[in-house]
């Protein structure tokens, strides 16, 4: 009588384990259980940054070394990392219930073994849309609960959208400015960014020619293409300027001095999650890329903060 006693109180906590558990589709189209999101560890910026905003952040319990916003996230959790170099191990450690990053996260044998060690792995596409952004946020929050709150966020997005939309028809009969995105870290790593990457998404987004032209995904720098793309504006990474010596550090590189750019020191700089998280604030971080190329003369910089009323 006791088995039989017991056995019924186990189909019935399996009952009420599996009523509380929240269904969530992942990057790959499959079917994601998530029976618990109380210690959740995220293995990059935009997603931590999006925890964040949902304010599930109290539940994170480790991200990795992407993850810059919110300011000081990353030297008060634990790191895991850097996205493409993961350690079960050291994931394992912090004993998650859920882990979510990047669908293109490595090495993939490591989300494999989370999986054998019974860790449930949210992997989502990162986005180069507005909509992949809203989308994200769904899938994200409901899978940690807050499906109302990453509406909110939606909202919020869709009020920037909209006063973009408004800037882009008034420049519409206006010329397209062309930009130029460099990635640099100091003189040792300077790219040129084309098409096939979040920055260049973005630059379509705010209405801005790519001057890298046909490039797809990141090639090195030389001075021959930068005379050659003529661009009217420089766009960077905060951090990339700064590796640089700023503004004057970069007009020295080879041939950037002798473009409409450099001639009028057209230089715009973003905080890099900022810019090319695609997270809560990619509405934001547009209007204020369409404000540093178009109604800005000179140097313009943002930092993704919002202003004090």
């Amino acid at each position: 009588m006791l088995s039989i006693s017991l056995f019924i109180l186990f189909g019935i906590l399996l009952c009420i384990a599996v009523a509380d558990s929240i269904e969530v589709t992942d990057a790959d189209g499959n079917t994601v259980i998530v029976a618990s999101s109380d210690r959740i560890v995220s293995l990059n910026g935009s997603t931590t940054e999006i925890l964040f905003a949902l304010g599930v952040g109290e539940k994170v319990v480790g991200c990795d070394a992407s993850s810059t916003y919110p300011k000081g996230v990353k030297e008060k959790l634990p790191s895991v990392g850097y996205q493409y170099g993961l350690n079960a191990e050291g994931i394992l450690s912090l004993n998650p219930t859920l882990v979510i990053g990047r669908d293109d996260v490595r090495p993939p044998q490591v989300v494999q073994q989370l999986r054998m060690a019974g860790v449930t792995v949210l992997l989502l596409t990162e986005p180069r849309s507005f909509d992949g952004a809203k989308q994200r946020l769904l899938t994200i929050g409901k899978a940690v609960g807050r499906e109302k709150k990453s509406e909110e966020l939606i909202e919020a997005l869709d009020a920037d959208i909209e006063k973009l939309e408004t800037k882009l028809a008034s420049q519409k009969e206006q010329p397209k400015q062309k930009a130029l995105f460099l990635y640099l870290r100091g003189t040792q790593t300077t790219l040129v960014l084309g098409t096939d990457t979040a920055q260049g998404a973005m630059l379509d987004i705010i209405g801005a020619e790519n001057a890298a032209g046909s490039i797809t995904g990141n090639k090195p720098m030389t001075a021959e293409a930068v005379i050659a793309a003529q661009p009217d504006v420089y766009v960077l990474f905060t951090s990339g300027l700064e590796s640089i010596g700023g503004v004057d550090g970069l007009l020295k590189l080879p041939g950037l001095a002798h473009t409409p750019a450099g001639q009028n020191r057209r230089i715009v700089t973003l905080d890099g999650q900022y810019l090319s998280g695609f997270g809560p604030r990619c509405g934001r971080a547009a209007l204020d890329l369409f404000k540093g190329i178009y109604e800005t003369d000179g140097y313009f910089a943002a930092t993704g903060e919002k202003e004090k009323p």
